[in-house]
């Protein structure tokens, strides 16, 4: 499948200040809005804490797991209203990215915002940890790679190795307390790959559809088979029309039964996704939304074990 990355956003400097335009991944945009932050990075010379910036609230209940008090987290998109493919920066996010230590983007292609406030902002000496490199992983021959590594365990335990290396590059007298976090956040990946494993072992096999490919890497981790056709999620991906012909055979998966369960990116939506959603319910297929960014008054650990939950109940409803 072409997991296309996201179109690369506009961005306009005016006065100081970086207005930027992430847009992809399809959907109607929900209007443009900057998260306040839960911890001001321009707060850190007071608290003697390390200021951190991350693009997306994903990552910076990453950081704050790993770093507890010893860091203060600004997170750019952080509200699970916000479509996270249009965002603006206001003079907050531009005070907070230039008074960074260390600074986590996700990379290909998701976040270029990322670079291009960074550079506006004239921070030149910030760590930068780029999830996707860290990843390691590559896009396969003839596809684009699936930037959503966030949905990958093994790629965010690395993650967490290398957020708790900059922390003790920044801070070295909090080294081995970062390190420390990292291998407890590490240690409570374990289970979420054991429940990944129990649905491989009842459900390998099983063709599942999806409207974009945000969860895929726990998708193809729980052994499911993604039957969506690839003009259609890589149509809603990158925000053109699904052909009427493309459309028709994606929502047949559903009046045909071809597929257990559809996984369903609630956090952008159209009217293709919509129709895709309705036949879904209406052929008593369950429907499983999962979104792009940490829903409000959840840790990371606690949102992949409720997604993976919903999962596998949905591939074992009747």
């Amino acid at each position: 499948m072409n997991t296309s990355s996201l179109r690369r956003p506009a961005v306009l400097v005016v006065a100081g200040v970086a207005s930027v335009l992430l847009a992809g991944c399809g959907g109607s945009p929900a209007p443009a809005a900057s998260a306040a932050p839960s911890a001001s990075a321009s707060t850190s010379a007071s608290t003697g804490a390390v200021a951190v910036v991350t693009s997306t609230n994903v990552y910076g209940d990453i950081v704050r797991q790993i770093g507890g008090d010893k860091v203060a987290v600004t997170s750019f998109i952080a509200s699970p209203d916000q479509d996270p493919h249009s965002y603006e920066a206001n003079t907050q996010n531009q005070l907070a990215l230039s008074n960074a230590k260390v600074i986590i983007e996700n990379g290909g292609g998701y976040d270029d915002f990322m670079d291009k406030m960074r550079d506006a902002a004239g921070n030149t000496t910030a760590q930068v940890l780029n999830a996707v490199k860290i990843s390691g992983k590559t896009a396969a021959a003839g596809e684009e790679l699936n930037e959503h590594v966030w949905y990958d365990f093994p790629s965010v335990a690395r993650l967490a190795d290398s957020i708790a290396a900059a922390l003790g590059k920044a801070d070295p007298s909090g080294a081995a307390a970062f390190t420390a976090g990292a291998e407890a956040f590490k240690q409570k990946l374990t289970p979420l790959e054991e429940q990944e494993a129990t649905i491989a072992q009842s459900a390998k096999g099983t063709a599942v559809a999806i409207t974009e490919p945000v969860p895929l890497y726990m998708i193809e981790a729980c052994g499911l088979t993604n039957a969506t056709p690839e003009d259609f999620s890589e149509a809603i991906e990158e925000g053109n029309d699904v052909s009427a012909r493309v459309l028709r055979d994606t929502l047949a998966l559903f009046s045909g039964k071809k597929v257990r369960a559809l996984v369903y990116n609630s956090q952008t939506s159209g009217p293709e996704t919509e129709k895709v959603r309705e036949a879904a319910d209406g052929s008593g297929i369950p429907v499983v939304p999962v979104t792009e960014t940490l829903p409000s008054g959840e840790d990371y650990i606690g949102w992949m074990t409720a997604n993976l939950d919903a999962l596998g109940q949905a591939l074992h409803d009747d």
